[in-house]
């Protein structure tokens, strides 16, 4: 089975959607998907979908659910089951306790994220900046949307969900990063002005543009970055901007490359809110 989730939801068996429109249906696949190949319990399926008020009959809901995405899998094995001697039960296994979904090899969207992400992030730290920028940039080129966009969330998905767009923006800061050292502030400038307009509160974006504008000549606009980051922390959350953002506007007040430099080095710009 493939298993797509940065983005819309997609699970396919050869080559067949098997995703149920139905909500409820479609939160319990979502949920075994996103844990592919290990056992979720029933606790954990009925809170997802129920939250804290499920039905009486919950038991055998949850069962019908269950078989209904059976259904679809076996609808899309079809003639194609080679190597699976119980059809869809082999695919979506009741196991003492809950449900494993079992991907018998397939794509997943998510895993392959977190691999080239790891591996972005060990080059990012060894300071190989190119192989740092092609891993990150290929881990974000995964993503269509805000992960499980078009499901429902309960509590646990909601979870998950924040979690892989939390991870999303870490790879994404590392990958500009990364482009930074390689020089390539100018065509980071509007990449960067966006991202500073969406997130205004972000002081790792707004660090990140403040160096490009300034390599790129724009010392003035630097500073204007810098003021309007001031602004929104001191009228959003009652905050001054962290030392090191500090640091770094006092490097473009003294035209400070080094100290550029060093204010890109890992860790010392993070998010704020």
């Amino acid at each position: 089975m493939d298993i797509s989730v940065l983005g819309p939801f997609r699970a396919t068996q050869s080559g067949v959607s098997v995703t149920p429109t139905a909500v409820k249906p479609r939160k319990v696949l979502a949920l075994l998907a996103l844990q592919a190949n290990q056992l979720v319990s029933v606790s954990a399926l009925v809170e997802e979908v129920w939250g804290e008020a499920p039905p009486r009959s919950v038991q055998t809901t949850l069962q019908t659910y269950i078989l209904q995405l059976r259904t679809l899998i076996a609808a899309a094995l079809d003639e194609d089951c080679a190597g699976l001697p119980n059809g869809a039960k082999s695919v979506l296994i009741t196991e003492p306790g809950g449900y494993l979904l079992d991907t018998q090899g397939g794509l997943f969207d998510m895993q392959e994220y977190e691999a080239l992400s790891a591996a972005g992030h060990r080059s990012l730290e060894q300071g190989d900046w190119a192989a740092a920028s092609d891993l990150l940039g290929r881990a974000l080129a995964l993503w269509h949307g805000r992960a499980l966009v078009d499901v429902q969330c309960g509590s646990l998905l909601e979870v998950e969900a924040t979690r892989l767009e939390e991870s999303r923006m870490s790879v994404l800061h590392g990958r500009i990063e990364a482009d930074l050292r390689l020089g390539r502030h100018h065509a980071l400038i509007g990449e960067l002005s966006g991202l500073a307009a969406r997130y205004p509160l972000h002081e790792g974006i707004h660090g990140q543009l403040m160096v490009a504008l300034y390599r790129a000549g724009r010392r003035g606009d630097a500073l204007g970055t810098y003021q309007q980051l001031r602004t929104a922390l001191g009228q959003n959350l009652g905050l001054d901007p962290s030392r090191s953002i500090e640091d770094l506007q006092r490097a473009v007040l003294g035209s400070s490359l080094l100290d550029l430099d060093d204010a890109l080095s890992p860790g010392r710009l993070v998010k704020v809110g």
